[in-house]
């Protein structure tokens, strides 16, 4: 069922327009939206109407929650989303009054957040298109059957606000191939994609920015007051392109769906892996959770998941040999490097290698310890990459770290199953590039 969001569109809420009208206050999961939203039919279609800087423009550019705007239209089902914008024109051609139907933007926002996918939750957005074509296709017919100055695509660079462009930016922002400029569309159009609804924007013209040496500059006066010129050519395409839009699915659609899949696939993966971890308490002291993997490494089906995230993500790296920490980096090395068909090296506690050997004491989070590695083990410049179990406080694997780069090598990664965020081994080894494939934290 078709149901359209539309962000600004002040005036689209008169009665005469909207019919069936009610209004009702929301709350999110992160916080309360820009405005209450405004609910009714333009032409037997449903409609949302949320105001993006509240109901008396009160909130900045920068304050505005677009994860609660998107997130509350969402909630009410829409499939679409209709948005209004002003901009500043970057090109001669695009005037004072014009519609441009944009089709692609360039971030310069510092402070916004960007993505639902927070606290230990990572999901990849294709962003190639990313508005949606189809609806972009809809308001550029219906800007030409109106006969209003329109074009039907460009490129938006958004800004954090409050302030106005210097000249100075203005032009770097034309050399980089933005042709208009605002303060509203990231991060709102990457929300609505990750939130899988169709999004475009009308961004209507209001000045020529402060590049153009022969215009007054732009002040807010201004901008305004050509907006309210040109609102009602924005409530009037709205009108007449929403009893259009008849479609559900479209490549918006699929891109989340894909995302999302490979997304949950990759939860599934870590919750599998967690799950055939043994957690034994206060061992080998008091208050220490020990995770054991022994459970995991007598379940083959659960150890050959492990070895084959692994190898994904190694398989096409530049990498000369795998190193395993003593005792359980063996396993995990010897097997890894065995699939990679690359050579495979130890660094092992005293006493244990034969030949002649670099050695390097440290600190780990139970007492002090030391490691040794064969001299003849690393050539100068092999790209290593270190594998281990469970990164705790970091010591042991920033040793092994040290210890290569002693013997000449350079630390391609250091890769483990396990990460305990709350012994701060990342911050240990925060000069390496690092990866692992499951954590405890609080847990």
């Amino acid at each position: 069922m078709i149901k359209i969001g539309i962000i600004g569109g002040s005036g689209l809420d008169n009665p005469d327009i909207l019919k069936e009208t009610k209004e009702i206050e929301v709350n999110t999961p992160y916080g309360q939206p820009s405005s209450s939203l405004k609910m009714g039919k333009i032409s037997e279609v449903e409609v949302v109407l949320l105001a993006r800087h509240g109901r008396n423009h009160t909130i900045m550019p920068s304050n505005v929650n677009n994860q609660a705007n998107i997130w509350a239209l969402k909630q009410q089902g829409c499939t679409h989303i209709l948005a209004s914008t002003a901009c500043g024109s970057l090109k001669e051609e695009i005037k004072p009054g014009d519609l441009v139907f944009i089709d692609q933007f360039i971030d310069r926002t510092t402070k916004r957040k960007s993505t639902f996918y927070e606290n230990k939750q990572v999901c990849h957005i294709p962003m190639a298109e990313p508005f949606c074509t189809k609806l972009r296709y809809l308001l550029a017919e219906t800007a030409q059957e109106l006969k209003y100055p329109y074009h039907k695509k460009g490129t938006v660079i958004t800004i954090e606000g409050p302030r106005f462009s210097t000249k100075a930016e203005s032009k770097m922002f034309q050399s980089w191939g933005a042709e208009v400029i605002n303060m509203s569309t990231v991060p709102e159009v990457v929300l609505a994609r990750e939130a899988g609804i169709c999004y475009a924007s009308v961004a209507m013209s209001t000045d020529y920015d402060c590049w153009k040496n022969n215009e007054k500059t732009v002040n807010i006066e201004e901008v305004f007051r050509i907006f309210k010129q040109n609102a009602e050519r924005v409530i009037q395409l709205f009108l007449k392109t929403i009893p259009k839009i008849n479609y559900e699915e479209c490549k918006c659609n699929e891109d989340i769906k894909t995302a999302v899949i490979n997304h949950k696939e990759k939860n599934n993966v870590q919750e599998r892996i967690k799950s055939k971890i043994r957690t034994i308490p206060h061992w080998p002291k008091p208050g220490v959770m020990f995770r054991d993997i022994t459970t995991l490494l007598k379940d083959p089906e659960t150890f050959s998941l492990v070895i084959q995230q692994f190898i994904e993500r190694y398989q096409n790296q530049p990498i000369d040999k795998v190193l395993g920490i003593e005792s359980r980096g063996f396993i995990l090395g010897s097997v890894l490097a065995y699939q990679l068909k690359l050579p495979f090296i130890l660094a092992r506690k005293p006493g244990k290698l034969p030949a002649e050997k670099t050695r390097l004491n440290y600190q780990t989070e139970y007492s002090t310890d030391a490691l040794e590695i064969h001299n003849d083990a690393i050539q100068k410049g092999d790209q290593v990459l270190i594998i281990d179990d469970l990164l705790a406080t970091g010591g042991t694997a920033w040793a092994t770290a040290q210890l290569v780069e002693k013997l000449g090598g350079k630390v391609k990664e250091i890769a483990f199953v396990i990460d305990l965020p709350e012994l701060k081994g990342k911050e240990k080894l925060k000069e390496y590039r690092l990866f692992n494939l499951v954590e405890f934290e609080g847990e």
